[in-house]
């Protein structure tokens, strides 16, 4: 059983007092249906589930009147399995195939007997089929492939640890070079294999690098499956496809950018706006947009004709690559032309860890390849990675802007922890670290009327 941080997740929705449904979405075969079924073996004495891509018929059950009375008892006789209310868990799995069935949610929600999780796949493109939102009664959670720190526990590495680079973090205090090494190599590795479960699993399981790579490739044809069956028409279909095709060749461009016209000399961006936005959707590709200004808000400097354009998955780019790349990895050669693979790997880990993916880029200034909206504190990003990660003039550049102000200007290269005036040299594993600072629980915030009344 791969530690997957959605099970505590998993548990606080169990916990509330008074819970909506949860509905889970997120690219394929990134362990949704997976988690779900350990965390009812241990939290639950009833389990049902549902698969509405396996079991099409199933979707009779809600046929007809919806009052929860009449879904129960279909429900019931359709699996033959014992519902005892407040010790059952329901779920149902491959919603995109049955996009109503969000509909029935606010009913069996409301009846409160039985806990429901609904999980799927192309949820993001599906929304406008369903009929009636659940709205108050289903909570969307989003789920990824494994990060690092998912993949340092799937490969044993201790807990105190990972306390241990912790507080070298926040401390700015150096790695001992041992565990600065080992941590390297660990990080090299989880770029080749990336963050799909399964994936991670055969590498556990067996180190056969060959293998992982043959899984990575059957969901890469999955994910082409499913943009035949999915996207609406013929002419979706060969736009999202020839975009996601171009994501490796366009990511190793000199400055990252997605170009629609290398797709097509005549293309125009408003015609391939939805296609992205499928692709967005799906959870299978990462947008990074280009910001007029590196200041909070960003989303409303966000400049939406300017991205970049990363995968879902660090594993599957490589995959993707189809240069054998992975042997130079893992030995450690990440100078010639590998800075889109780290950069594809800082993408998929701040996004994982809750950051909307922005970058600001220039004539004047030149090109950062992070900002990211802390707060309501700005944290600039470079990622190196050759030798020379300390010549970084775009960086320089906009920490010069007296009318800017920034909370951090971090470069992340292969070396040790570093600080050199207000820039920070952290190794690349420590982008696990970077994490949006902790929302409070509650925000009871209550004005005094007192002064009304003079």
């Amino acid at each position: 059983m791969l530690k997957r941080k959605a099970y505590d997740r998993l548990i606080r929705w169990k916990n509330q007092d008074h819970k909506k449904a949860l509905c889970i979405i997120g690219a394929r075969q990134i362990g949704k249906t997976t988690i779900v079924r350990e965390f009812a073996e241990e939290y639950y004495e009833n389990f049902i589930e549902i698969n509405f891509y396996e079991e099409p018929e199933a979707m009779k059950i809600f046929s007809g009147n919806l009052d929860v009375d009449t879904i129960i008892t279909n429900l019931t006789a359709y699996t033959r399995k014992l519902m005892e209310p407040h010790k059952t868990l329901v779920l149902f799995d491959e919603i995109q195939q049955f996009p109503n069935i969000r509909t029935a949610m606010k009913f069996l929600v409301a009846d409160g007997r039985f806990d429901y999780i609904e999980s799927g796949s192309l949820l993001g493109v599906n929304f406008k089929e369903v009929v009636s939102f659940p709205v108050g009664f289903e909570e969307v959670y989003k789920m990824y492939p494994m990060d690092f720190e998912e993949f340092l526990w799937a490969n044993g590495v201790q807990q105190s640890t990972i306390d241990y680079l912790k507080k070298s973090y926040d401390t700015l205090v150096p790695v001992s070079q041992a565990v600065h090494d080992t941590m390297t190599k660990l990080f090299n590795t989880y770029i080749v294999v990336g963050g799909m479960p399964e994936a991670v699993q055969i590498y556990v399981d067996t180190h056969d690098i060959a293998k992982v790579i043959s899984f990575q490739n059957d969901i890469i044809t999955q994910y082409g499956h499913d943009v035949s069956q999915y996207a609406d028409t013929n002419s979706d279909k060969q736009k999202i496809k020839a975009i996601y095709d171009a994501i490796p060749s366009q990511l190793n461009d000199k400055n990252r950018r997605f170009y629609v016209n290398a797709l097509d000399r005549y293309a125009k961006l408003n015609r391939y706006e939805n296609s992205f936005k499928w692709l967005s959707d799906a959870g299978v590709a990462l947008p990074c947009y280009n910001v007029s200004a590196p200041q909070p808000p960003l989303k409303l400097n966000e400049k939406h004709s300017l991205f970049k354009l990363f995968m879902g998955d660090i594993g599957l780019l490589c995959a993707a690559c189809m240069e054998n790349i992975q042997f130079d990895i893992l030995n450690g050669n990440l100078e010639i032309n590998m800075g889109s693979i780290l950069e594809n790997a800082m993408a998929q880990e701040l996004h994982s860890n809750g950051f909307e993916l922005f970058y600001y880029d220039s004539s004047k200034i030149g090109e950062v390849d992070f900002v990211i909206q802390n707060g309501v504190g700005i944290e600039l990003l470079e990622i190196k990675s050759g030798k020379e990660y300390r010549k970084h003039k775009a960086l320089d550049n906009i920490l010069s802007v007296s009318e800017w102000s920034f909370r951090k200007a971090m470069v992340f290269c292969r070396d040790n922890i570093q600080s050199e005036g207000r820039i920070i040299y952290l190794p690349w594993y420590m982008i696990m670290f970077v994490k949006p600072h902790e929302q409070p629980e509650s925000m009871i915030y209550k004005i005094d009327l007192d002064g009304l009344n003079n």
